[in-house]
């Protein structure tokens, strides 16, 4: 639909070029898998928007991700009643890859994973001051225990790896396209 409307309206001409990229594959890891299978209640049907809480918990099929800024950062996700295609989505916005799996899972899960947070990879909020230079401040380390990093997390709690790989990717080429639109 949308292909259609900016060809009608701005000319967009544009073909698919496969091209191969560096991935993550998610994958399990030599242990196995840790996740747990979700049990479905029948009358617990999907519901659109937000995931729905209950005492701070996910009170329905969901995945959050909730940051705790720190010193360190830290995220904290809870998926319940997923795919893996969630988990995927979250590693390539944190490690600024596109992550595929490769489990060979393919029902839906419920998980925990708690892991150090990248906030580099968050954009900043509006009117936000930059921080200042990490060569001109020190890190305040106040956990009593480190936080894992995303790769050591995947590991140890949910049973599964990142390994790294090339892949061929999907990208569209636009060809030609104007750039005020057709009239109405």
């Amino acid at each position: 639909m949308w292909q259609n409307l900016l060809a009608e309206r701005f000319g967009v001409k544009l073909h698919h070029d496969p091209k191969e990229f560096q991935v993550q594959e998610l994958v399990v890891a030599k242990g196995g898998s840790k996740l747990k299978e979700a049990i479905l209640d029948p009358d617990a049907a999907m519901q659109p928007g937000p995931p729905k809480m209950k005492d701070g918990m996910l009170d329905g099929p969901g995945f959050m991700t909730i940051v705790s800024p720190g010193p360190p950062a830290k995220a904290h996700v809870i998926s319940k009643a997923q795919a893996l295609t969630r988990l995927t989505v979250m590693l390539t916005n944190q490690i600024g890859r596109p992550v595929l799996d490769k489990t060979g899972l393919g029902g839906v899960y419920d998980f925990e994973l708690e892991f150090a947070f990248n906030l580099s990879t968050l954009p900043p909020p509006p009117g936000a001051i930059p921080p200042p230079s990490a060569a001109s401040s020190t890190p305040i380390d106040t956990a009593s225990e480190p936080i894992a990093d995303i790769s050591s997390a995947l590991q140890t709690q949910l049973g599964l790896r990142l390994a790294s790989s090339k892949a061929k990717l999907d990208t569209i080429v636009i060809d030609k396209a104007e750039k005020i639109p057709t009239e109405n």
